[in-house]
């Protein structure tokens, strides 16, 4: 997983109110043993915010799993949604659950060629 954390993304200038750190945390927490987390500068998904990449394991890409853009990742709820579609085996293996699919987005042209995931 990579967790956007730069301009917009993780900031209270952005989403005041948000234990953004807390919320870092409950991830790298719950993703032990099932995936790394990793922080990433921007990822140019600025009006999506707050954004994580779900990215398939290896078997999920053979599998034909592709990385999954997620936004508004701004509470308990969704971070325990990312946690828990990404330790029943995440893209390529489980079709993400209703908060993930409905927060999903497709990452522009520009984002794509600009950052690999």
């Amino acid at each position: 997983m990579r967790v956007c954390r730069d301009c917009c993304c993780g900031t209270s200038r952005k989403h005041p109110g948000v234990d953004h750190d807390g919320l870092l945390a409950r991830l790298e927490d719950g993703a032990v043993g099932a995936a790394r987390v990793s922080v990433s500068t921007c990822l140019l998904a600025c009006d999506q915010s707050n954004v994580v990449v779900v990215s398939p394991s290896r078997s999920g890409r053979e599998a034909g799993g592709k990385p999954v853009w997620v936004r508004g990742v701004l509470d308990d709820t969704i971070v325990d949604a990312v946690v828990a579609w990404v330790r029943d085996g995440g893209p390529g293996w489980v079709d993400p659950p209703e908060p993930i699919a409905r927060l999903a987005f497709p990452p522009s042209g520009l984002t794509t060629a600009y950052i690999s995931v």
